[in-house]
């Protein structure tokens, strides 16, 4: 799950019970694997645990590099449990392609036909949002739900409630038809589990295990862990490479709340491929069927899984991103290949590119940004927090609202919510959720006069509008 200042980021499967077939895998070697991990770590300094797997017609292995938390020599393997993210997206896309294998549901039918009679769901020109619109990210709503206010900025999520949901659905105007574009979302994507829970008079979670992992014999793809999980779950970092929360999601659990390890994630690639046989194979299948096309280069995306043409190869993925770590997880269905790539440290390089690199040879690894540095933060009065107070705009209906409670600034993009800056100078602020700052342009009178948003290399400014 990946935001603004947020850290919120497909052809067809293999026939049930198909044979193995001859590889044409790009698969590298272990050696190889080890490399790109320790570079990453020990050079890099992106991470501080790693743990890559490969599957292919020869098998599966593991490759781990790292530790379970900095300052922990316990090493990680293929038991070692993350925050996936947004890979849980693909799940939930897969119990929607389930559902209507079963004949539950129908990729047309509108989100409102499942959902509470109170609740009004948004429509566009006599057009209504589907599960379909959901699971393409084209249904016109926006990443976020613009009534998201947190009470712990650490655990964004954690408070968001079913009638925060059903509140903002009913009084929410879409800005543009629904499946004109491609716009990703987390909003949409926890509606769509949650919808779906719904129509199986269950909970997401239940219906995840009952219909997915259950089936599959993935015992550690959870969302809520067990005391033996709890010891298996690497713990998530920051990008400065400190200890972070971990996220809970109770409502938009269909969004990013699942937790799994390389172990689990390969039995499931190796379902997807063709590698054992599975009553979900159907649907798996019909995943990769849906295209529509997105906003991201040589990319169309299906239910769930987002497909890239490059270099003569289709990868089909789905990343993730939490305040404290970084996946990806992928196949090559010509070459009946997958990469799992999951990361203990919510860094800006990510992984994306290793797991891409490791189906594809040709994708470059990038060079990532030089290591977030340690801030100092200092006090500052009242008087000094309300000059820098006020609304600042970066494009048309996009601002940063900046506000005061006591003595803490907070600022509050739209469409995310709010997180505390907390000051370096009188006019310099940093994050510390995400790796950002904020640095105030003061006027004559002592106000500010508009900000600069410093992320990920870009330098947006905003100037203060009443």
């Amino acid at each position: 799950m990946r935001g603004a200042l947020l850290a919120l980021m497909l052809a067809g499967a293999a026939a049930d019970g198909q044979a193995p077939v001859p590889s044409t895998s790009p698969l590298p070697s272990d050696a190889e694997i080890r490399r790109i991990l320790a570079e990453r770590i020990d050079v890099q300094h992106q991470s501080v645990g790693i743990v890559a797997g490969v599957i292919d017609a020869s098998g599966r292995r593991l490759v781990a590099y790292g530790s379970l938390a900095k300052g922990d020599a316990r090493p990680l393997d293929g038991d070692t449990m993350f925050e996936i993210g947004s890979i849980s997206k693909v799940f939930t896309s897969l119990l929607l392609a389930d559902a209507v294998e079963r004949g539950d549901v129908a990729l047309g039918d509108p989100i409102s036909k499942f959902l509470p009679d109170k609740v009004k769901a948004p429509q566009r020109n006599g057009k209504a949002i589907t599960l379909e619109d959901l699971a393409t990210h084209t249904s016109g709503l926006p990443r976020l739900p613009s009534n998201l206010h947190p009470k712990d900025p650490a655990n964004p999520y954690a408070d968001y409630s079913f009638e925060d949901l059903y509140h903002f659905l009913s009084g929410y105007e879409l800005t543009r038809d629904i499946g004109a574009q491609y716009e990703y979302s987390n909003l949409g994507g926890g509606l769509l589990g949650h919808v779906l829970a719904l129509r199986a008079h269950t909970d997401y979670e239940t219906l995840v295990r009952t219909r997915i992992t259950g089936p599959l014999g993935m015992a550690s793809t959870t969302i809520a862990l067990s005391p033996d999980q709890k010891r298996r779950l690497a713990v998530g970092h920051n990008p400065a490479l400190q200890p972070v929360a971990n996220w809970d999601l109770p409502t938009l659990a269909g969004a990013g709340a699942l937790r799994s390890d390389a172990n689990d994630m390969l039995t499931f690639l190796a379902a997807n491929l063709g590698y054992t046989s599975t009553p979900l194979a159907a649907a798996m299948a019909a995943m990769t069927k849906v295209r529509r096309p997105t906003t991201i280069p040589n990319t169309t995306i299906g239910l769930g899984w987002h497909v890239t043409a490059a270099h003569g190869r289709e990868i089909v993925w789905h990343n993730g991103g939490t305040a404290g770590y970084r996946t990806w997880a992928g196949y090559d269905p010509k070459a009946r290949a997958g990469a799992v790539v999951l990361s203990n440290a919510g860094t800006g390089a990510g992984v994306d590119d290793i797991g891409r690199h490791l189906l594809d040879p040709d994708a470059p690894l990038l060079t990532p940004p030089a290591p977030a540095k340690t801030r100092t933060e200092i006090p500052l009065d009242a008087a000094a927090l309300d000059r820098l107070v006020g609304r600042y705009q970066f494009a048309p209906g996009v601002y940063l609202t900046v506000t005061r409670r006591e003595k803490q600034l907070s600022a509050q993009l739209t469409g995310q919510p709010a997180f505390e800056a907390f000051a370096e100078s009188e006019k310099e602020f940093f994050l510390k959720v995400v790796e950002a700052q904020l640095t105030f342009e003061i006027g004559a009178d002592g106000r500010a006069t508009a900000v600069v948003l410093h992320q990920n290399g870009q330098n947006p400014r905003a100037a203060r509008v009443e």
